[in-house]
């Protein structure tokens, strides 16, 4: 459930509420987490989220390749479930996740009490993290909406033992609701068609997503069949067809009924092969700090209404602290937020002036450059040449940021001039290091239009037109596949053109 508000995540920083706090910033290979908190215990979280991704690893034989800084999971925590919901913009929220190619992040709340509240935070964690490996490993796949959902509810359940063990394939209580009344049959679990389903088939259709992930993980004569079902697909049979190497879907129903009421499988992966890499803990600067609620609201996401009053919190929190890089960049994503171009330029540049290398002040300042560029409608070579030398700056810092790459190739298009190959390699790469923003894949399928590569396009527009939530993106891609396969230019849709696919021509 990528780049959207997602379910309730709840986290495990519990403690004594007598202990001295302060924000602190504790990074590890896979996560960054921002916590006013006391450093152990968010180093025990750290630890905890490193301790999972690891045994999801070793457990389903994936890549352990090191995940550059710019592409670990960021997470904020913050005061209360009142505060995230606020958050969220909804009362029935009390966490949410957002896959991004300028930053993922979780904004989750701090308990002061343990017990179901942190298992239920702690296993919507893990389902939506399960996301993120899948659409990072298997950027490409195309994957049914079935499994989408099923891999992620299946490693939702993993279990971090105190011996530092971590078990796979526990039964799914929290969809037990689901998984035999009113259960969704296999028939339409397998139908491609599936893209809207009614609300009150939902909590069915995960939780026989999860069940049917479970058998085919641990039946060998079903697992065959799905190993075949899955490579039809990515080889271009329909989801249609390809169900049919299941056979019976009604003698399937009766066996995932008669798996369910058994005895299920569990496998757990030992501590002594679990590696989780270095842990660092440092408290944030005075400044830093004291912009952290700003930081938080931009980096949640403002709106036409929401953003001022954001820039004048920013431009009050961050104004005793003008030489701390930290403050001046949350003031200059804050004034760029709400069009005060130049305010966000004199932010950078203050930032820029202690730090020379501070990375998202070199972003906001090419983003504020190229924002007044477009308001002046200034497209001569020189005016862009000054934005790509600062956006050069940024990736010879992180080659491995994808935002540099993105923000690159996007000053071609602003300055309506045609993208070199340099730029258009440099999105590409953007996606392969962040292929679960949605937005990005739809605009590097675009490009691939434009340069008369309509099947490489195809092809990463297929995950996006699979995703089990009927998103405007994933109509988009599902409209854009239309037009492919019509022979026509899948960018011009209206639907295309909604979702920010951006044609070059």
């Amino acid at each position: 459930m990528m780049l959207r508000i997602l379910l309730v995540l709840v986290m495990l920083l519990a403690g004594s509420s007598a202990a001295r706090a302060e924000w602190h910033e504790v990074g590890s290979p896979h996560f960054v987490i921002y916590a006013n908190d006391r450093p152990d215990r968010i180093r025990s979280f750290a630890e905890m989220l490193e301790r999972y991704d690891q045994a999801f690893r070793i457990y389903r034989n994936l890549p352990n390749t090191p995940v550059a800084p710019a592409g670990r999971l960021t997470i904020y925590v913050v005061g209360s479930a009142g505060e995230v919901s606020r958050l969220a913009g909804s009362q029935s929220v009390a966490g949410f996740y957002t896959g991004r190619a300028t930053g993922s992040l979780a904004f989750v709340p701090r308990l002061t009490s343990g017990g179901s509240e942190t298992l239920a935070g702690q296993l919507v964690l893990f389902h939506e993290y399960a996301h993120h490996m899948m659409f990072s490993i298997f950027a490409q796949s195309a994957i049914p909406a079935w499994l989408v959902e099923g891999w992620a509810e299946y490693h939702a359940t993993a279990k971090v033992n105190s011996d530092g063990s971590v078990t796979f394939g526990g039964v799914a209580n929290h969809r037990a609701a689901g998984i035999l009344d009113n259960a969704t049959p296999a028939a339409m679990l397998l139908d491609s068609k599936r893209a809207i389903m009614p609300d009150q088939q939902m909590e069915s259709f995960y939780g026989r997503s999860w069940l049917l992930t479970h058998y085919v993980t641990f039946d060998p004569a079903r697992r065959e069949q799905f190993i075949r079902y899955l490579r039809a697909i990515n080889e271009g049979t329909s989801s249609d067809e390809a169900a049919k190497l299941f056979g019976d879907p009604r003698q399937l129903d009766r066996e995932l009924d008669r798996y369910a009421r058994g005895s299920l499988v569990a496998r757990t992966v030992p501590a002594d092969q679990i590696r989780i890499g270095t842990v660092t803990a440092r408290p944030l600067s005075a400044g830093e700090a004291a912009v952290m609620q700003v930081r938080i609201q931009s980096d949640r996401g403002v709106n036409e209404q929401t953003a001022p009053g954001v820039y004048a919190a920013a431009k009050k929190a961050a104004a005793p602290f003008p030489d701390d890089p930290g403050a001046q960049i949350a003031l200059a994503e804050a004034a760029y937020d709400a069009d005060d171009y130049e305010a966000a330029l004199a932010a950078c540049e203050r930032a820029l002036k202690t730090d020379p290398k501070a990375m998202e002040a070199l972003i906001y300042k090419a983003m504020a450059m190229m924002a007044v560029a477009a308001r002046d409608k200034d497209t001569t070579p020189a005016r862009w040449s000054a934005i790509r030398k600062v956006i050069g700056t940024a990736n010879r810092l992180d080659p491995d940021h994808p935002e540099p790459l993105i923000l690159y190739y996007r000053s071609f298009v602003d300055a309506q001039q045609r993208p070199s190959d340099l730029a258009k390699d440099g999105l590409v790469k953007a996606f392969q290091l962040a292929p679960f923003d949605e937005g990005l894949r739809l605009n590097v399928a675009s490009m691939l239009i434009a340069d008369s590569k309509p099947a490489v396009a195809r092809t990463i527009l297929l995950p996006l037109a699979n995703h089990p939530h009927d998103t405007g993106d994933a109509k988009a891609a599902r409209d854009m596949i239309a037009a492919i396969d019509k022979g026509e230019d899948g960018t011009k849709t209206p639907e295309a053109k909604a979702a920010g696919a951006k044609p070059v021509d």
